[in-house]
């Protein structure tokens, strides 16, 4: 979380759906898509308090991850560096590219197939 703290994903995630954000710091479209995302998360995020993002990072390093989220994420969490769980979403969701959104319902299941181009041209998801 943005204030450091560490939650546990089952019980933080429990029952909401889920914006998962497929990022790195050295992309430059997802340094472009970033700040997009953080003013939508922020718009919709007090009316749809069932919603909440999870940032899985393509970063080659955990410094370079660290610094991306302090400087330019929503109040939003992420996966920690080197989590095996990373891998399983990339292979689960077919996530081949960056920037990627997916938005999941709690049960997994993926409602909105491509959330990036939801955001970015309609301002929804």
């Amino acid at each position: 979380m943005k204030d450091g703290s560490q939650v546990d994903a089952g019980d933080y995630l429990k029952g909401k759906m889920v914006g998962l954000y497929f990022s790195a710091s050295w992309c430059p479209p997802c340094r472009a898509f970033t700040p997009k995302l953080k003013r939508f998360y922020e718009a919709i995020k007090e009316s749809h308090p069932e919603f909440e993002i999870v940032l899985v990072s393509r970063d080659r390093e955990a410094g370079d991850l660290f610094e991306y989220y302090d400087e330019h994420m929503g109040d939003w969490t992420f996966i920690p560096f080197g989590d095996p769980k990373i891998e399983e979403l990339l292979e689960k969701y077919n996530a081949r590219t960056i920037p990627g959104m997916k938005i999941i319902k709690p049960d997994g299941t993926v409602v909105v197939k491509d959330a990036r181009t939801e955001v970015q041209v309609r301002g929804l998801f």
